[in-house]
């Protein structure tokens, strides 16, 4: 039904309308007609039949029960028959590219009067077509994705091809050279660690962990080493392959055997007699976008020690998926080596060189996941803003509550440290080569990873207080809630264990501490 076609009412007028078979509501200066429905409304029709209901303004009860996003669907759509005289509604939900006003919705330098010494108006600018791609493009899919299990659509893959996102991802460099990146909002010379922030930020927002994984995470901690250490032939072969989105890369590290101790991996390649090929046996386990990826950037044990290659599916290679805590659609798996044979052209970096290679890699990836936890806290804060602010007990908002204002002061706490620790430590990545955030940033990076990820566990665990018995159901006003807390453990595994990245920093900085340091 058009605008046009809606009447308009007093609310005495719909006051009348409040018997069995001729039941009116009002919600936010909106007048349905439910009569029909009543007998279909989940919660049974005595929800609809109260006295505090039927014919009355509903918009508190409703708001109470559901999230917006309920009554702007078509099947809730075609119930509204007017609107109230007078009156304007005041209550929407997310507009596509637009900022949230809720406070620390937004990191500080998106907010209204707040500054920032890291970001130009070149990132403003770039924020803003990214959020609004992300939002019409990447989020309906995602929560499709999330709950069927398949991987990311061709179409959201080829879209995000076009502008040249995938590239983004891979941070600056030479890659983006020659490209187009976002419609011309950034040129190639002018992307920095501050635009790819935005860029995984931004897709953050989906809300859909399973999913984030699931559009090529692989590749954004797969394809740095062969950015970096592969060969001229080797990179113009594959980074076209996998930047078009058509052949995604995974890191296949992780083993039953080992984890971050990468020393102890078992897969093995040896040389054939001829010195030209490698041949792979082993199994990797727990491989984001492993059941899809056409090409595996694997580490394996060698004679010189540990080395990485590429390895492109072929005879040999199988993948399983592996159920886990979050959707399928991350193409979690089980790969096994049978005799796989490599070109020795596929090695990245030198031979029993691999640790180098990978400890520089760990750097980008770990960064990557800190930017991610740090949006998904904020978008807990915001969930949980609204809801202590239109959930009554006893009467009275949730926010009356001094102990809900204390998890909030916590909660709060915890991401704007977070992000603010991951700006300075962005800013640095912007003034070192790469050699020098591999040597200096790795103890940095991993302290800080392990406070992004036992700051999201916290705020997981007090969110779900704060919802209640909705914190732990997959639907309705918790559902982001719910998802958060089930997987919000993920951070803290993939990457390094937080414990294994605590124990990194503290022992890069004994390293550094200079011999006449006393008391």
């Amino acid at each position: 039904m058009t605008s046009k076609e809606l009447r308009s009412f007093t609310r005495a007028e719909v006051a009348k309308h409040n018997k069995d078979g001729d039941i009116w509501i009002i919600i936010d200066a909106k007048v349905f007609d439910v009569s029909k429905f009543k007998d279909l409304h989940p919660g049974g029709a005595s929800v609809l039949l109260d006295e505090e209901i039927a014919g009355q303004d509903a918009t508190e009860a409703f708001y109470g029960l559901h999230k917006h996003e309920i009554i702007i669907k078509p099947q809730y759509i075609r119930l509204q028959i007017g609107v109230i005289e007078g009156e304007q509604s005041v209550i929407h939900g997310r507009v596509a590219g637009e900022l949230s006003k809720v406070p620390y919705a937004e990191p500080s330098w998106l907010s209204d009067g707040y500054h920032s010494p890291y970001y130009t108006e070149n990132h403003k600018k770039f924020q803003k077509v990214v959020r609004k791609f992300f939002d019409e493009i990447v989020t309906p899919d995602a929560a499709l994705r999330e709950e069927d299990g398949k991987p990311p659509s061709k179409s959201v893959l080829q879209a995000m091809a076009k502008l040249n996102l995938h590239a983004m991802r891979m941070g600056p460099g030479k890659h983006l050279q020659g490209l187009v990146l976002m419609g011309g909002i950034v040129k190639p010379e002018e992307f920095d660690y501050f635009h790819e922030l935005v860029v995984t930020q931004e897709f953050v927002r989906a809300g859909r962990r399973g999913y984030g994984d699931g559009l090529m995470a692989g590749s954004v901690i797969g394809l740095p080493p062969v950015l970096n250490f592969g060969s001229p032939a080797l990179k113009a072969k594959v980074i076209p392959d996998v930047l078009s989105g058509e052949k995604p890369i995974c890191l296949a590290i992780s083993e039953a055997f080992a984890g971050s101790d990468v020393f102890g991996l078992r897969t093995t390649a040896t040389k054939t007699e001829d010195g030209k090929h490698w041949i792979i046996n082993g199994t990797k386990k727990w491989i984001t976008n492993g059941t899809f990826a056409h090409y595996f950037t694997v580490g394996c044990k060698t004679e010189d020690g540990f080395t990485v290659i590429l390895v492109e599916r072929s005879e040999g290679l199988e993948t399983k998926a592996i159920k886990t805590s979050y959707s399928p659609t991350a193409g979690t798996a089980f790969v096994t080596f049978d005799n796989v044979k490599v070109p020795v052209e596929n090695t990245l970096g030198v031979e029993g060189g691999g640790i180098f290679v990978m400890l520089s890699n760990f750097n980008h990836e770990r960064w990557v996941m800190v930017c991610s936890s740090a949006r998904a806290q904020r978008l807990v804060v915001e969930d949980c803003l609204k809801w202590t602010s239109q959930r009554k007990a006893f009467g009275k908002p949730l926010h009356s509550q001094a102990v809900i204002r204390s998890k909030m002061a916590d909660m709060i706490a915890r991401v704007e440290s977070t992000q603010n620790w991951l700006e300075n430590i962005t800013h640095q990545m912007n003034m070192m080569s790469y050699k020098e955030q591999a040597s200096k940033l790795a103890g940095p990076i991993g302290i800080l990873k392990m406070h992004a990820t036992r700051s999201a566990q916290a705020t997981a665990t007090d969110a779900v207080q704060i919802f209640g018995g909705r914190g732990i159901t997959r639907t309705g006003m918790g559902d982001f809630i719910e998802h958060y807390h089930r997987t919000v453990p993920f951070d803290a595994i993939l990457g390094g264990a937080e414990d294994v990245l605590g124990d990194l920093g503290v022992r890069q900085a004994i390293r550094g501490m200079p011999k006449n340091a006393r008391l």
